[in-house]
């Protein structure tokens, strides 16, 4: 079974459209596990049979932590674009977290600060070796945005823990921000 082809399926039911896959996602994000498996199975052949321990797997080893497994329910961390904001439990951030961004969208943040745009949340790394790579996707030689989290916080910025290494914001105002230059794509 290919797990990063199933991890993406179910990012996209979890995130984006879980009508398609006739779920239902509470407040928080969850759904019974049993429904996305129906589901699933619906979706592909070689998903004839998956099965939680399938789901368990996948969570294991795939490299970035995107969903969560947890009593006969399953849900995404983060990356939600679907209507109706989801309920977080704010978390106190590190002092520092980082964004990657395409050079043109600087002036725009550094004078409107970061919004969630199509997602529902703003979403921060707890490096920046991972905001480079976040950044990689939309420029070639990426800025780093320095987000003053800690100070955020302090001036009531809620923060949300997505996970290790993804946080997660409503908004972070300019004045939390400071632009640091990437690194070029190795040739």
């Amino acid at each position: 079974m290919n797990l990063t082809s199933l991890s993406r399926t179910i990012s996209h039911a979890l995130r984006h459209a879980p009508w398609l896959y006739e779920l239902e996602l509470d407040n928080e994000g969850w759904t019974p596990v049993e429904p996305l498996l129906v589901a699933l199975r619906r979706e592909r052949a070689e998903w004839a049979n998956v099965t939680e321990a399938d789901l368990a797997e996948m969570i294991a080893t795939m490299p970035k932590q995107r969903h969560e497994l947890k009593e006969g329910r399953i849900r995404a961390l983060y990356g939600h674009s679907i209507a109706g904001k989801l309920k977080k439990e704010p978390a106190t951030p590190p002092q520092f977290l980082y964004h990657g961004t395409a050079p043109e969208t600087v002036a725009l943040i550094t004078t409107g600060g970061l919004q969630p745009m199509a997602r529902q949340f703003v979403h921060l790394s707890s490096d920046e070796a991972t905001a480079l790579n976040v950044g990689r996707r939309k420029a070639h030689q990426p800025v780093i945005l320095q987000v003053a989290a800690a100070t955020a916080h302090e001036c009531d910025v809620r923060f949300y823990l997505g996970n290790e290494n993804v946080w997660l914001a409503d908004a972070v105002p300019p004045e939390f921000i400071t632009p640091r230059q990437g690194q070029p794509d190795p040739e």
